[in-house]
């Protein structure tokens, strides 16, 4: 790798670190309001990380997931505290991570070789990185010999596609 790129790949990571730390930090920063005030964990506290979690893009099914394992936990122990919480959260998320293989990704992302044209569907809100993974997929896509036609539309802003 040339000096420049180790500089530009360095900067990347950067401001990658640099922005996750921005998601951590209002990921806790809502979760510590959600919790102010409360000595245990129970239903109106678990409704409010539940949708912490959603809004933080965690996906429905993952939050499903950690949510009733909270619960779980919650109903063996009988008593959860709220100091408890973030290293339980902590522990159920790296448990899930866990548990997840390739599998799971070749069977949600990876498109069907026996089922031609394969159509990718991108959607989500402003700034989250859809024309980048498009543009890295296109060039994945592209180095293993596919042909790639990339469309777009965009409700608000017609001029914009």
């Amino acid at each position: 790798m040339s000096f420049f790129g180790k500089f530009f790949n360095k900067k990347k990571k950067e401001d990658l670190d640099k922005g996750l730390e921005k998601t951590k930090t209002s990921f806790l920063n809502k979760l510590s309001k959600a919790v102010a005030g409360k000595a245990t964990v129970d239903e109106e506290v678990l409704d409010e990380l539940e949708n912490i979690l959603i809004t933080s893009d965690v996906g429905l099914d993952t939050t499903v997931k950690i949510i009733e394992r909270i619960e779980g936990r919650v109903a063996k122990d009988k008593y959860l505290n709220i100091s408890e919480l973030n290293s339980i959260l902590k522990d159920e998320i790296v448990q899930l991570l866990g548990e997840n293989n390739i599998q799971d990704l070749e069977d949600y992302i990876l498109p069907n070789p026996d089922v031609k044209p394969n159509i990718i569907l991108v959607v989500g809100v402003n700034g989250v990185g859809k024309t980048t993974t498009i543009g890295k997929l296109a060039h994945q896509y592209k180095s293993q010999g596919k042909k790639v036609v990339l469309g777009a539309a965009d409700t608000f802003r017609a001029a914009a596609v």
